[in-house]
């Protein structure tokens, strides 16, 4: 319970500031309210287990989370994957999926890859939540139209030629409320600012349809029945050998996709309120969080940002305002469920097209398209592509692929490898002073990170050297680490000198890397004499070394000339 301990430390738990978190709390799970119901129609669950897994995901990421501020529930960005498993598997098939998935981000916190995961680039999460805003958007078209598609497949281009072949089949009175529930969800937020814009739609279009009665209208009521006026009850999901293994990649991708979600959170969550998570704690909290809202009739959760910020916009300071959040919507369910049977589905169809729309990020996307390098906006559309066509975990394992190819290639060629010439250099870091350089002895330099992307980079440039030189003097200063394929690199390079009767002399190296060639052997192979620390040491020693190799061949040639005498 870190954010639990850190708010108590912090001096969080006064009076001023439980009355603060009591408001957020409240104010939070107003919002939450329509949201939950409709991720989970839209993610082919009953709109109850939507408010199950908010109250169960909220409370336990408080307690167990590693940030204070975290608001955790249904999410949009679930709905593209969700829907996919259940419609594959069943209710059942999500919430074992859901477990198996929690367990994993257990296993992703507790081996300390939250700083990992959230290095993957801005265009693949860009990319990825796009995409997830595009399915959103065109999924939820049957309910804010009322349309009457046939049956379709599970793949985003079969739904949306069966969604356009029932337009002929709208409903005008559903799509009249949709619209004026959409124009709330928009005007809403400008001019009523401490009351959130999706209760107002939800209570406003419910409120028109009971009075006027359209034909035609499909409510929470005639679509489910109701929402059940009960808490669930404990229930382990039965499980199957077989349906575990079918299950596994559907959790990773739950795992995978919570774990970028929540952290994207948490971080938005501490540069509004300047804290600082623990990510690999949130990803524990999270884990816990999914292993238990399935027990309790929930599905998968994260971390909501939407939430997450009112949570901050009005007051919270503690885990007590999620702690908070939970008791309200207990309170909903227990006083007002009956109520929520008269609300329209095309009501929470307009939210989620708001939901759509805010996770695309158009104005952002179409920024970096239009301001980003080529590479990155290639990464950025075929991760999009991906995630709308194929499939989310498809996308981001491409996406990541893709961006990491890109960074390799930029790092290579950021790596110089260069010949200095006396009185040619303009730094002081690298000038040579003139008569400095003994002759047959040339001077590299190289500056970068010496791993595999450049080695070949580094024996291209050097493989003509050792024939007129009879010594390489190599400056490593610049070298802030090696790989194993660069020392295998710098060693085939002594290797060819030696063979060529020629010497290598490094200079400069940094520790680290000096550990690095030791422990492989390569200063064994080199000598340590031919190891300098500045760079007028090496071009002493270069000295030293011609000064033998003179001798060594004036001794040769007197041997011979007195063997033919």
């Amino acid at each position: 319970m870190i954010a639990l301990l850190e708010a108590k430390s912090a001096g969080l738990w006064s009076r001023h500031h439980i009355a603060n978190n009591v408001l957020a709390g409240i104010v939070v799970g107003i919002v939450a309210l329509p949201l939950a119901m409709a991720f989970a129609i839209a993610s082919g669950a009953r709109p109850e287990q939507g408010l199950y897994t908010a109250i169960v995901a909220a409370l336990l990421t408080s307690l167990f989370g590693g940030t204070r501020l975290q608001i955790a529930g249904p999410t949009g960005a679930f709905i593209a994957v969700l829907s996919v498993i259940t419609a594959t598997h069943g209710m059942a098939g999500l919430q074992i999926a859901t477990l198996m998935a929690g367990i994993i981000l257990v296993g992703f916190g507790a081996a300390r890859l939250g700083a990992v995961i959230e290095y993957i680039p801005s265009p693949v999460i860009v990319g990825f939540t796009a995409g997830i805003g595009v399915i959103i958007f065109v999924g939820q078209w049957k309910d804010f139209f009322g349309l009457s598609p046939a049956p379709s497949g599970l793949h985003f281009h079969e739904k949306i030629l069966v969604l356009v072949q029932a337009l002929p089949t709208i409903n005008l009175a559903t799509t009249g409320l949709a619209l004026l529930a959409l124009a709330i969800l928009i005007v809403g937020p400008r001019l009523l600012k401490r009351i959130p814009a999706p209760l107002v739609a939800m209570v406003v279009i419910t409120v028109v349809q009971s009075v006027f009665h359209f034909g035609g209208v499909a409510t929470i009521g005639s679509a489910f029945g109701g929402i059940p006026r009960t808490l669930p009850s404990f229930a382990l999901p039965s499980v199957h050998f077989a349906q575990i293994i079918s299950l596994v990649g559907p959790a990773f991708t739950i795992a995978l996709l919570g774990s970028i979600e929540s952290l994207l959170s948490a971080v938005v969550a501490d540069g509004m309120a300047g804290t600082k998570h623990n990510s690999n704690q949130e990803l524990i909290g999270q884990g816990i969080a999914n292993i238990v809202a399935p027990l309790f009739g929930g599905f998968a959760a994260t971390g909501a940002i939407a939430r997450t910020a009112t949570n901050i916009r009005n007051g919270a300071t503690s885990p007590l305002a999620g702690v908070v959040h939970s008791g309200f919507l207990i309170l909903v369910i227990l006083l007002l469920s009956p109520l929520a049977s008269s609300v329209p589905l095309c009501c929470l169809s307009a939210i989620l097209f708001v939901v759509a729309w805010n996770m695309s990020e158009v104005p952002h996307f179409m920024r970096l398209v239009r301001g980003s390098p080529g590479t990155d906006v290639a990464v950025l559309l075929i991760t999009f592509a991906l995630t709308v066509f194929v499939d989310l975990v498809v996308a981001v394992n491409v996406g990541v692929i893709l961006a990491a190819l890109v960074f390799m290639r930029r790092m290579a060629l950021s790596v110089n490898i260069e010949p200095h010439v006396e009185g040619a250099d303009t730094a002081p870091r690298t000038a040579l002073p003139p008569g400095s350089v003994p002759s047959g002895t040339v001077v590299y330099s190289i500056e970068g990170p010496l791993f595999f992307g450049a080695a070949q980079k580094l024996e291209r440039t050097l493989a003509h050297v050792q024939r007129p030189a009879t010594t390489l003097v190599l400056r490593m200063g610049q070298v802030p680490f090696v790989d194993a394929t660069g020392i295998s690199a710098i060693e085939e390079m002594i290797t060819d000198f030696l063979k060529h009767d020629a010497t290598v002399v490094l200079c400069e190296v940094r520790q680290n890397v000096l550990r690095k060639l030791e422990r492989a052997g390569v200063i064994d192979h080199l000598g340590a004499e031919n190891v300098c620390e500045t760079v007028a040491l090496a071009l002493a020693r270069a000295k030293a070394v011609d000064l033998v190799k003179e001798t060594w061949t004036r001794l040769g040639k007197r041997s011979t000339s007195k063997s033919h005498e």
